[in-house]
């Protein structure tokens, strides 16, 4: 089965014609993937700034995402499940739509920007994170991480107004 066989698939299930056709189930998910994302992006956000030094500088960066992180993983749950449902529901149109492939392609580029800062910052940032000033890398992976959300969030809009079939 190639991956056109399974967008097609997927567009067909009866899940996705129910969320498709349905008069008000498209909108009250995609509600809830928009809250979900406001709150990923927010409490990433908070984080991101404070490596730059521009919020929260006298509480360290381990304790801000301390503090942040279990909003940030249970919203970004929700996004995936919400945000998966939708894309059933249009499973061939939003596959072949640029805008959601740069969403998803910066959406990646997200990830491993936190992977690499978690594996390789992550293990000294107790060390540096309370004087209040955070290393050059840390402040680079901040403002790479704020850069991408904003091209995630901007891209997510556009998927909304492009023409998807």
């Amino acid at each position: 089965m190639d991956i056109s066989q399974i967008l097609h698939w997927l567009h067909d299930t009866p899940f996705a014609t129910t969320i498709r056709e349905g008069a008000v189930l498209f909108p009250s998910i995609e509600s809830v993937h928009v809250l979900a994302l406001t709150l990923v992006v927010g409490s990433i956000a908070v984080v991101d700034l404070r490596l730059l030094g521009v919020v929260w500088v006298n509480r360290s960066v381990a304790s801000v995402s301390a503090d942040l992180l279990p909003l940030t993983w249970i919203a970004f749950g929700f996004a995936v499940l919400t945000g998966s449902a939708l894309f059933t529901s249009h499973a061939v149109g939003y596959a072949g739509n640029f805008q959601f492939r740069m969403k998803m392609l910066l959406l990646m580029l997200a990830g491993v920007n936190m992977l690499v800062f978690h594996l390789v910052l992550g293990r000294v940032m107790g060390r540096w994170s309370e004087s209040g000033v955070s290393p050059w890398q840390g402040k680079i992976a901040g403002l790479i991480s704020l850069l991408l959300w904003i091209g995630i969030v901007a891209f997510g809009r556009w998927v909304g107004f492009a023409a998807v079939r």
